[in-house]
């Protein structure tokens, strides 16, 4: 079963589902000595498999899939439809109809066989704790099992479920929040408390998530307890990634990030867009339904490079990203840490 200390490089992919990644960055990154994923979240389980054979085919270092985690409840009918009612000029805007508002589970079950069949050598899972039945299963087809947890609570629920490692996700990530629950009060700890106090509640390995963009801060989460680092948002602009060129154009400038439920009924953090600041206070929690409702709007936003339509996914740290080979930038970042370590153990020998 796969173990992190075979790593050359401490460094994990995140899986940026929805369009940044590919296969070509997923390969990169384990080349280069990190750990690659693949993310299934939208996708079906047959484009799943073509990812994996394209991975596979490319290199025999290991890899991740994620898979989203169904959400149990359907959305609130009447919330859901007044939010529809103020989206219809959204949708006109961009020449396009709303899409309905499924209550579905990305299949779920499809790509639990998939990965079982496949052998993928890391699972992780996003949006919830797979139960203990699930996690013997993709143990049994000698797969490791990592859990999203953005609170200590959660990593409690994941370490009794069986999970082999632990995705701490601080609130600074971009993208969406992976933790078990989406209400307001959820996940709002900052990485590196985070981490502290996870490590304290479990004795799992834990990887890093959040506003990660640089050796310094791949360092520091080491410091902190974690046995490797994960990238999303530093990644986005490696020409390996799928990035509309509209983000990319953003990414790397100053800008706000906050969290939002505009875009897909679920919180998630982006770079502040005009979709954002006047739908986010009206947006219930209902996802994947707003995610189906919005997804061709955001699509034809994307295509026509209308970056105040469309979900500019980042994290705090987004103004670091370099638009590098993953490569070469995954190999950098981790002897960057290790400067960072010597250097921060001189600074400690000279203290006082």
């Amino acid at each position: 079963m796969f173990d992190l200390t075979t790593l050359t490089e401490p460094i994990v992919q995140a899986p940026l589902a929805g369009g940044p990644s590919t296969p070509e960055l997923t390969i990169a990154v384990c080349e280069a000595g990190g750990l690659g994923f693949i993310a299934s979240g939208y996708k079906r389980a047959d484009a799943v498999r073509e990812e994996i054979a394209a991975v596979r085919a490319a290199t025999e270092r290991p890899f991740g899939v994620n898979i989203f985690v169904p959400t149990r409840e359907p959305a609130d009918p009447g919330r859901l439809l007044d939010y529809l009612r103020e989206l219809a000029p959204e949708a006109a805007r961009q020449g396009v109809d709303l899409g309905e508002p499924r209550h579905e589970d990305d299949e779920w079950e499809g790509k639990l066989e998939l990965v079982c069949a496949e052998h993928v050598p890391v699972v992780s899972f996003t949006f919830g704790c797979p139960d203990a039945a699930v996690v013997e299963r993709l143990h049994r087809a000698e797969i490791a099992v990592w859990v999203t947890v953005t609170r200590p609570a959660e990593a409690l629920e994941a370490q009794s479920a069986g999970a082999d490692a632990l995705i701490v996700q601080g609130v600074e990530a971009g993208g969406h929040r992976g933790g078990f629950s989406d209400g307001d009060e959820a996940g709002e700890l900052g990485l590196l408390p985070l981490l502290r106090l996870v490590t304290r509640t479990v004795p799992l390995p834990l990887i890093a998530a959040g506003g990660i963009a640089d050796g310094a801060a791949v360092a520091a989460v080491l410091c902190a307890g974690a046995r490797a680092a994960a990238l999303g948002t530093a990644l986005m602009l490696c020409p390996e990634a799928g990035t509309s060129d509209a983000q990319r154009t953003l990414l790397s400038e100053p800008g706000a990030t906050r969290l939002t439920r505009a875009f897909t009924g679920r919180l998630a953090r982006g770079i502040v867009n005009r979709f954002m600041l006047e739908h986010s206070a009206s947006a219930p929690v209902a996802y994947p339904e707003i995610h189906h409702v919005t997804s061709l709007l955001r699509a034809a936003a994307r295509k026509r490079g209308d970056a105040d339509a469309f979900n500019l996914w980042a994290g705090q740290a987004h103004e670091l990203a370099l638009a590098r080979p993953a490569g070469e930038l995954v190999r950098d970042i981790g002897a960057d840490a290790r400067r960072a370590l010597r250097e921060a153990g001189e600074r400690l020998s000279h203290a006082g």
